[in-house]
């Protein structure tokens, strides 16, 4: 009788065929990540969206689609490509987001004020007045015709100073498609209806349509250079949030995603203020101890604001909140800032504001704010609740000059420093 040991001819263990399935699967990752390994050294860089990825690279090898449903985050549809963007205004910012999105390949079509800028814009390659060093990229064009710029943009983003926003919004109303969604990179609230971004553009285009806001520590020009920035944008559409994420992260434009509609605009526009009075301080020359205390204790009539109007503590320790307002107030490229400056050195607010050409927000949403917080409260002395906002719009009224005003603030009573407040206990 043979003793020979008879071939098994019985299927694999079920652990040694999974064994093999987890390697199969491993040897597919790793080969197409390195298909897209990227060219510039040493960024902190993470790929493009998978989503983004497959759907605008037809040419290359379809993937198994247990593979592709790997790489693909939990959105539940792709990016539509081709995409086309249309960025209202042709300032600082305007053209730093569309040449943010335009290095992404994306079609990008700037609506400025009049045809001379535009043909400037499409000729040279760069805007003749603001940045005027710096190139755009060949994706961006410009037009003055809201038709023209309007008519197949699959995203919308707006950049026009909120104080000119409503009007700016009502003349290209008619233009702007149904349903596309409108990214708002506007800060701050605008004086006479008291209204944030959020309010100005559903009045003005609409509420069938979706719509995002975008904020953190962005200097135009510094975006435009390709230094790395970290931005927040909130929707209350969590799928437009993560889509425009993906639209306009770079390796050096990092796009976080929020659903605090709230905390982002109210963050966006207290921090403007703060850094007027900070640029006060440092117009004074009263030191470092005394600004960074004073931006400190604006974070906390921030935290105060926000939390009354139903922000979240988190959201206003963030990016658009606290990372706000560290740049604004101390960022060399800060408008705000230079505007509180010239402030602390003696000049008035007409004197400043009829000497340049810049926007500083901060200086209509001093006043807007105090008009706000009087018009929300219940309780008294909101002075003392919120000296850094008053102070801000006394000086800037002329009621006190800058040293006064500075004196005022640092002459408030002293108390605990709670920043433990709630949603439910906080009171404006």
């Amino acid at each position: 009788m043979s003793s020979a040991i008879p071939f098994n001819s019985s299927p694999l263990p079920r652990f040694t065929v999974r064994i093999l399935y987890v390697l199969v699967l491993a040897i597919l990752l790793i080969s197409h990540a390195c298909s897209f390994v990227p060219s510039a050294p040493l960024l902190i860089r993470s790929p493009p969206s998978p989503r983004r990825r497959l759907a605008s690279s037809p040419s290359r090898r379809r993937l198994p689609p247990f593979v592709t449903s790997l790489l693909a985050s939990d959105s539940s549809h792709a990016l539509p490509y081709p995409v086309r963007v249309a960025v209202l205004g042709g300032g600082n910012f305007a053209l730093a987001l569309a040449s943010t999105v335009a290095r992404n390949g994306v079609g990008t079509t700037l609506l400025v004020r009049d045809a001379e800028t535009a043909a400037s814009i499409n000729s040279d390659r760069r805007h003749p007045r603001y940045m005027s060093d710096l190139a755009l990229p060949p994706a961006v064009s410009a037009t003055a015709d809201p038709e023209v710029a309007l008519k197949s943009a699959t995203y919308i983003i707006h950049a026009v100073p909120v104080q000119y926003s409503r009007a700016f919004l009502r003349q290209i109303a008619s233009h702007v498609p149904p349903h596309t969604p409108v990214l708002s990179a506007s800060k701050g609230i605008e004086t006479t209806s008291l209204g944030f971004m959020n309010e100005i553009l559903e009045e003005e285009l609409g509420t069938e349509r979706e719509y995002a806001f975008l904020s953190g520590p962005s200097f135009a020009r510094e975006i435009m250079e390709c230094l790395a920035t970290a931005v927040v944008v909130a929707s209350t559409d969590k799928q437009l949030a993560s889509d425009l994420a993906d639209l306009l992260s770079s390796p050096t434009f990092r796009v976080f995603t929020s659903s605090d509609v709230t905390g982002v605009e109210v963050g966006g526009s207290v921090k403007n203020v703060i850094a007027i009075s900070s640029g006060i301080c440092e117009g004074l020359n009263l030191g470092m101890n005394a600004q960074a205390s004073l931006v400190t204790r604006g974070c906390a009539e921030m935290r105060r604001l926000g939390l009354y109007m139903g922000a979240e503590p988190s959201t206003l320790a963030g990016l658009s909140g606290v990372g706000d307002t560290f740049g604004t107030c101390f960022g060399p490229l800060s408008r705000n800032r230079a505007f509180g400056v010239r402030l602390g050195k003696g000049e008035t607010m007409a004197e400043i504001l009829a000497d340049t050409n810049e926007v500083a927000e901060g200086v209509d949403t001093a006043f807007a704010l105090v008009d706000l917080i009087k018009g929300k409260s219940k309780g008294y002395r909101l002075d003392l609740k919120y000296p850094i906002i008053f102070g801000v719009r006394n000086i800037l009224e002329g009621k006190l000059d800058a040293r006064e005003g500075l004196e005022g603030i640092m002459g408030s009573p002293m108390r605990h420093e709670s920043y433990e407040q709630t949603k439910e206990c906080i009171q404006i």
